[in-house]
């Protein structure tokens, strides 16, 4: 058993993985531990953006073909409206969390990164961290986990600026695919996210500001959507979490730094919390090659922004009928409007682009 180490992580989920994965790709020496067993399922949208496949091969991770079902854009619906829009540049895909989970605990291990499952770690101490059997020194310690993370606890990292909760709960049905688009669904309270992840397979995933609300109980309020997975048969258990926006004032105290959900994060109605892990984890590396975590906070703002731009966008819709079909007949009216804010949304675009996009729909908001 190793008992020192160049780089910890705490935490095996993507966010942690991929953590991993960078720093052994810049040569350093990293182990990983989790409390649970590798592949522990987790309610997820499931849909991997262009962007945060592009992040996956600066890792090394490709997604095979068969793991997932690509898709090409984004549908919003509405009530009686409908718009939608293609990525400017390759596809998104749909993959299972527990597929995706696999495949990057798999690369790690190929990669070289000793993962330890069903470790837990007690504390952190000044040779590094203490589990068990003993302490394990570290250079750097990376907190990976989650977005309750212990560790940004232990090292006064706590959040500086909680957002609102909001609750997710997903569920998979068998059914065939009717589109190549993701979908969202809105309606006066929230959300539901539809998401291809095989020939045979959907994952249908609800956003809500209430608790007790759940999937079988939001679809007849949908009632297009209900009429698709009608009979379907579920595919897995209803599983829910928090969703929740949060804001740090630092993300790296001494020689621990944070990442994924536990540096963070913004709501879930962006479909980028996977995006930001795997992008924080490729900085992150850099920056621990360097010797320089300072390095990392700034990436960490600059990665931040834009996600934290568009949810703020988004989350506009929720609970405003009114406006949510005012911005939805500019976007009926203007398709190319809502493609370029999907581009926007994905990064293909610079911070001028951004602006000119909330600029039209905001004059168009003021004189419709």
């Amino acid at each position: 058993m190793v008992k020192s180490t160049d780089v910890f992580v705490i935490g095996g989920g993507p966010a942690g993985l991929a953590a991993a994965i960078a720093a052994r790709r810049r040569g350093l020496r990293v182990t990983l531990a989790d409390a649970s067993a590798p592949g522990a399922d987790k309610a997820c949208g499931e849909g991997l953006m262009p962007e945060t496949l592009a992040a996956l091969r600066r890792l090394g991770v490709e997604i095979p073909a068969c793991s997932g079902r690509p898709f090409r854009g984004i549908r919003f619906l509405n009530a009686d409206q409908s718009v939608d829009a293609v990525f400017p540049e390759d596809f998104g895909m749909g993959v299972r969390r527990t597929a995706l989970h696999r495949l990057l605990a798999e690369h790690a291990a190929a990669c070289g990164v000793e993962l330890r499952w069903k470790t837990g770690v007690t504390e952190l101490c000044r040779e590094g961290v203490r589990l068990a059997g003993g302490p394990v020194r570290a250079e750097w310690i990376v907190a990976a986990d989650g977005g309750h993370s212990k560790v940004r606890g232990w090292s006064a990292l706590d959040p500086a600026s909680p957002g609102g909760l909001r609750y997710g709960f997903r569920r998979h049905f068998r059914a065939d695919p009717w589109t190549d688009r993701v979908e969202v669904y809105w309606s006066d309270d929230c959300q539901f996210y539809v998401t291809p992840v095989g020939p045979q397979e959907v994952c249908v995933a609800l956003l809500a500001r209430n608790a007790n609300l759940r999937i079988a109980e939001a679809l007849p309020r949908f009632p297009a959507l209900a009429a698709r997975v009608a009979g379907a048969a579920p595919m897995s258990q209803e599983r829910g979490a928090t969703c929740t926006t949060l804001r740090l004032r630092r993300v790296h105290r001494g020689r621990v730094a944070l990442v994924g959900d536990a540096s963070g994060g913004v709501d879930a109605i962006t479909g980028q919390g996977l995006f930001l892990g795997f992008s924080q984890a490729l900085a992150l590396a850099e920056a621990m090659a360097a010797g320089n975590l300072s390095q990392y906070g700034e990436a960490h703002r600059r990665l931040s922004r834009r996600p934290a731009f568009m949810a703020r966008l988004m989350l506009m819709m929720d609970g405003r009928p009114r406006l949510r079909r005012r911005v939805m007949r500019i976007f009926e009216e203007e398709p190319r409007l809502f493609a370029r804010m999907l581009a926007a949304h994905v990064g293909s675009g610079t911070p001028v682009d951004y602006a000119m996009n909330g600029l039209r729909l905001g004059w168009r908001l003021v004189t419709a």
